[in-house]
Order: C-alpha cells, then structure tokens, then sequence
C-alpha cells in the first residue's frame, strides 16, 4: 500500500501550504517583472489582492495560470489548435506522456486546454535541476508540480526510480489524479522525439507482476505537442554542437532559468497539441510471455507511432527536408513567401551561434527535418 506520508520530500504543497506560498510569491520583485510582461500596466493590484486571498491550487490555476497561459499563447504565437479529447473519459484520470520540446510550455499549455475542455488538471513532473530558488520552488508547488531528482547516482538511481514510480501510480491509483510527464528526461533537442522504455520501465516498478495489467492500471494517454518554431532553438544548437565536438556538454549555472525565460517570450508561430490513442487500446498486442526489455521497447515504439502520426508538421519541417535531401518532394506543400520566411528564421537563429556554419546549419535543419522523417519512417 502507498502512504501519503512516503512521499513528503516530493509532493506538491496541500491546499493548506498555498497561500503562505503565494504571498511568498507576490512579495518577490521578480514577480512584479513577470506581471509587467504578460500583463503590462493591467490592473497588477487585483492580480496581487486575488493571490492573496487564494487558498487552494485549484483557484491558483484557474484565477491566475490559466488567464496567464492564455495570454502567453496570444502574445507569442500565431494560434493554438488541437484534437483527440474524444479519448478522455470525464473524471478518469490519465497519466499523460508527452514528447518535451519546452520546459515549463509543454504541460502549461496542456493544462489550458484541458480547463478549457472540463477536465481537471495534472500533476506536473518538477525537475530538481529546475528548483533553483525559493521563488521557483513556490511557483512549481503550487501549481501542482512535484519532485523528479535529476542527476542521482548509480547507487541511489533504483530507490528514487522506486519512489517516483509509487508516487505516480498512487496519485492516478489513490488520489485518481492525471500526472504529466515527458517520454524521456530533458527536452528533445534534435527534433527525434523517441519515448525512453527507461521512463516505462520506471512507472511499471509499483505495479503488479503482469505487465499488461501494471501498464493498463496507468491510463496511458500519449501527447504530442509541436511548435512551428521550436522553442529555444539556438539554445539547443549550442549543446548539440559542442556535444559533437567534445562529446560532452556543461550547462552554465543559470541555463535552466534563462531556457525557461526563453522558452515562454519568444515567438513560436503555430502551435498544436494532440491527444492520442490511449495506451490500453492496443497494450493487447504486446506478448505477455515476451522478455520485460522486450515488451518495453515494443511499448515505447506503439507510443512513438501515435505521437508521430499526431505531430503536426509546418512549412518549415517539409522546407528542412528538402534542404537536407536535396528535393522538392513536399514543395506542393508550401509557398515561396513562407520558404522566405523560414530561411530568413534559420538565418537569424544560427547568426549568434560560433561555429563552422556547414555543422550549424545541418543541426538547425535537422531539428525541423525529423518529425518528417520520423512520420516517413512509419510508411516504409
């Protein structure tokens, strides 16, 4: 049996703890600079007095996150769409894995919707590597997010997987609360979204000894979510290049923070989010008398399909093929003026970037080029 108390260290903050939290949030001058941006010279007094007087993590995301991811998504894209909430069955809850292309938008966005759809909310995964302040750590809490230890060692690795794996199935399971959660650790950065059988292999630990009834217990909905301009692009061009070079990459102390920053201002031009076929509909083609390894790389490849035949492809991906393969395959499929327009993005993106410009640019392309391929990959 799980045991609310096992996981003090992880949880997010009880109704109680919200609004100690909140003043601590609202007497913070960064918080006045977050409300100076997505909410310029309107009406800041009431925002504050509402966070003040606002006691559970309910009222939180419905009175303030979800009126700030909505002006989020007006001020720095072209457009939100999305589909598949036929799956969802009201007051079910579903553990939601998501491919990760952006830090904090990934899940906020998913949580909007799902308001916006009359379902309730999730629990969030909280990186640890995320939680640089008290300031940060307040904000995750009370939006509903909780503990993921990034960075344990080989000898802690298996205890802070069992715990996780209990906490996941005891909030659908006891709480009967949805959790999010992105197929693998830290953002795709290739644009090669793959499901990591690791992540499964971890959320199957706190079940039963039958695969087929410790993954169906799960409610497994896989998402996907894709940007016409892929968030922290640059950022991510960096890493994939000096991890190319050296074959290690360092993040700078405040990276995290700044892809975060990053990551929310900067234009994304379309946005779409798709809910897929949920997991328990075909976990029945997987065999039961197959090697665990084996049954969870099968599961991982089933996810992958639906997020890849889910993902919405943009102008810019079927450009960046073409540039790669050197074809006109998909030309059909946009205009001169946007293949102008993607080429002066990709100009402006890589200007900044220090470098031999034939490896910096087949990184960018790459990035764009994969959700192509990897659709492609699913004709063969």
């Amino acid at each position: 049996m799980f045991r609310e108390e096992d996981f003090e260290d992880i949880r997010p903050y009880y109704d109680h703890e919200i609004n100690p939290a909140l003043i601590r949030i609202i007497s913070n001058p960064v918080f006045g600079k977050i409300l100076d941006f997505l909410f310029p010279g309107q009406y800041h007094g009431q925002i504050r007095q509402m966070l003040a007087s606002t006691h559970s993590a309910h009222d939180f995301q419905f009175n303030f996150m979800h009126p700030l991811v909505r002006s989020i998504v007006s001020k720095t894209s072209e457009g939100l769409t999305t589909d598949g909430w036929e799956y969802l069955v009201p007051g079910m809850p579903y553990l939601f894995i998501s491919n990760h292309r952006d830090i904090v938008l990934d899940s906020a966005i998913l949580q909007f919707l799902l308001f916006d759809h009359d379902h309730e909310t999730t629990e969030i995964t909280f990186g640890s590597n995320l939680m640089v302040n008290q300031f940060v750590v307040d904000l995750g809490k009370v939006n509903r997010m909780f503990r993921v230890e990034r960075g344990a060692g080989k000898a802690e690795l298996l205890a802070v997987s069992r715990k996780l794996s209990s906490y996941i199935r005891y909030t659908l399971t006891g709480k009967k609360a949805s959790v999010w959660i992105a197929q693998r650790p830290g953002r795709t950065k290739n644009g090669n979204d793959r499901t990591e059988a690791g992540l499964l292999k971890m959320v199957n630990m706190s079940g039963g000894e039958k695969f087929r009834d410790s993954i169906s217990e799960l409610n497994i909905v896989p998402v996907s979510i894709s940007y016409e301009y892929e968030p922290c692009c640059a950022f991510k061009i960096r890493e994939l290049l000096a991890t190319r070079l050296t074959g290690s990459y360092r993040k700078r102390p405040d990276e995290d923070l700044m892809s975060i920053i990053t990551g929310i201002t900067q234009p994304k031009g379309r946005i779409h989010i798709s809910l897929t076929r949920p997991v328990n509909d075909y976990i029945g083609m997987i065999d039961e008398a197959d090697t665990l390894n084996n049954k969870l790389n099968a599961l991982a490849g089933m996810m992958d399909e639906e997020i890849y035949r889910s993902y919405k492809l943009w102008p810019g991906n079927y450009i960046a093929f073409e540039m790669m393969n050197n074809s006109d395959e998909y030309s059909s499929l946009y205009t001169p003026e946007e293949k102008e327009t993607f080429l002066k993005y990709m100009e402006r993106e890589t200007s900044g970037i220090d470098g031999d410009r034939k490896d910096i640019e087949g990184l960018f392309l790459e990035i764009y080029a994969n959700p192509v391929v990897n659709l492609r990959s699913l004709k063969l």
